[in-house]
């Protein structure tokens, strides 16, 4: 449970003394993760010198899963540090409060239901991080709420719990019959904001200062879009644009350093930034709900959510049309594979399975990166071996202490789904190897965001991997077994789906590039969904092959160990975590 023993006065909306509302803001923002605010920051801090209206932000978790481009810290390490990055970016557009609700970031998924439980896990309340976020409100009583896109169409989980309890938290704080000891016993008042806003990042308008202002249809939605241009200049003679950059640099350990110091993108060019308006004079704007048939089980269960919200416009069109998943078939072959990172003959008689872009910047050309992957079976064993085209080196990372976050630099990944069936990857396996690592050193493999995270050493001791990499540099072949018995579940051959993801970085700076993938629609990493076919004919699984429940990481940084968060608690009278005020 998060730290709560600030005490404040039971004045109501963190009132002081002489009667100024300490914690007011014209505008809240509220958000998953450190940086989730970073692409709307021109806006927010547009509106504070135009307008007059005042930010602050809500951060659901700091970040503690994510990557970490500059050090070897994760957890609640990581944590602070994301913390520290987040309130000097939000700094430079003039946000001066960032409240955190200290739930864990704990790996990317894209499974909303999944996020809900690891952050409302007992001995909290299931409700617990919407009461939060509804005291949060009922404090800083703000006229807009601006959230996440709720939807689930390759949405990390965090991004749509944010957007869902928010959407909740708006509709409720105004109602002194939601969470009534916040009224009684904390001294809150009930708060109405007037207007709520979704991010819209993937909204395509009008470009240029024309698209300033502008409320557009949305057609999927059938909701006004509200463009904001970035491109005007503020009193500090940069545009808006640019302190944006400025800010998003900040975000060092998410790779963000590496982005260019200028924008340079022409003013006639340059996008707005696109917000849903959801609902207006505190009331949710009406559309009709196209519903859709044959729901996969996540976009049924946002549905159903959005149908109780009175919002079921918010469902339409969000199930995108998947495309048929690749399928193969794994030969058993009669001697084991030398798993030495290099194909011996016979040990891969199947074809190659080419890998096609997924996600970041395309391949220049097949020297720039290409892959393609080969399995074969013998007994209770899987072999992969994964051969890349790439021109340049990324960071060779630390086998010993930093073999993890392998998105970061080169790296093949190899998720498997044992049963074919699951609805995120805490029931699958996905190990990755790093074929090149510092001082020399060769290959090292770990396990991450599935069933039990870790180096592969202690959560798949059976696993062996190996690579060789080409001098000068071409590019690199990545070998390894995975023995069936280290996966979540016992293996169905009929079901067992698999994806093999490349990574391709070119830099130096731990951060990516381009991205490959076997089957490669929506989020490959994360969406067993879009999984290929892997069948292993004449394969049976031993007898009483138990199935693993996930381990989840649950460390999360807490607000009593950030003097920021104790000093601004202090001076809003907003408990630290949000969590409940005890009068003096």
């Amino acid at each position: 449970m998060a730290a709560c023993d600030t005490k404040a006065e039971p004045t109501g909306r963190g009132a002081s003394s002489s009667g100024t509302d300490r914690a007011h803001a014209d505008v809240l923002f509220i958000g998953a993760h450190p940086d989730d605010e970073f692409q709307s920051l021109a806006t927010l801090g547009r509106w504070k010198e135009k307008e007059g209206l005042s930010s602050a932000v809500v951060t659901i978790t700091r970040g503690e899963g994510g990557g970490n481009a500059i050090g070897p810290q994760e957890g609640a390490a990581l944590g602070m540090i994301r913390e520290t990055e987040e309130r000097k970016a939000v700094g430079i557009l003039g946000v001066r409060d960032v409240y955190y609700l200290d739930k864990p970031d704990f790996w990317y998924t894209l499974n909303a239901p999944l996020t809900g439980k690891v952050w409302n896990r007992a001995p909290q309340r299931p409700t617990d991080t919407l009461e939060r976020l509804v005291r949060v409100i009922r404090a800083t009583t703000p006229k807009t709420v601006v959230t996440m896109d709720p939807r689930p169409f390759n949405q990390h989980g965090a991004h749509q719990q944010a957007g869902r309890r928010a959407i909740e938290a708006f509709a409720m704080a105004g109602d002194p019959k939601a969470f009534p000891e916040q009224i009684k016993d904390e001294k809150y008042k009930p708060w109405k904001p007037s207007r709520l806003l979704t991010q819209s990042w993937g909204f395509k308008g009008p470009l240029g200062a024309q698209c300033d202002g502008k409320r557009i249809t949305d057609k999927s939605t059938e909701l006004p879009v509200l463009g904001v241009w970035p491109g005007g200049r503020s009193v500090s003679g940069k545009t808006w644009a640019q302190l944006e950059r400025d800010a998003a640099r900040t975000y060092k350990t998410q790779g963000f350093g590496s982005l260019p110091k200028d924008v340079t993108t022409p003013a006639e060019k340059m996008p707005c930034e696109w917000f849903t308006v959801v609902a207006e004079n505190g009331k949710p704007r009406q559309a009709e709900e196209r519903a859709q048939s044959g729901l996969r089980p996540q976009y049924a269960e946002f549905r159903d959510w959005a149908r109780r919200m009175k919002m079921p416009w918010l469902a339409n069109e969000a199930q995108p049309a998947y495309p048929a998943r690749p399928s193969a078939t794994v030969p058993e072959v009669a001697k084991a594979p030398v798993v030495n990172g290099k194909a011996d003959p016979g040990e891969y008689p199947a074809g190659a399975l080419k890998l096609a872009h997924w996600e970041g910047t395309r391949c220049s050309s097949a020297k720039d990166c290409a892959a393609d992957a080969r399995f074969a079976r013998h007994g209770d064993d899987l072999f992969v071996l994964v051969h890349v085209t790439d021109d340049k080196k990324g960071a060779a990372l630390d086998a010993k202490t930093d073999c993890k976050r392998h998105w970061r630099t080169d790296s093949v990944e190899v998720g498997l789904d044992p049963q074919g069936r699951s609805d995120d990857t805490s029931t699958t396996f996905k190990a990755a190897v790093l074929p090149f690592t510092a001082n020399g050193g060769g290959a090292c493999a770990g396990r991450d965001g599935d069933n039990r995270q870790g180096p592969a050493a202690k959560t798949a001791p059976g696993m062996v991997a190996a690579s060789t990499v080409t001098e000068p540099y071409e590019g690199y072949t990545v070998e390894a077994k995975i023995p069936l018995a280290d996966l979540p579940a016992p293996v169905d051959p009929d079901r067992l789906t698999a994806n093999v993801l490349v990574f391709d970085s070119d830099t130096q700076d731990k951060a990516g590039h381009s991205r490959l993938a076997w089957s490669a629609y929506g989020s490959a990493q994360a969406d067993p969904y879009v999984w290929g076919g892997l069948r292993l004919p004449g394969y049976v699984p031993p007898p009483g092959r138990p199935t693993h429940a996930p381990d989840i990481p649950l460390e999360a940084a807490l607000s009593k160990d950030s003097k920021a968060s104790r000093d601004q608690s202090e001076r809003t009278g907003v408990p630290l975590g949000c969590g409940p005020r005890r009068p003096q």
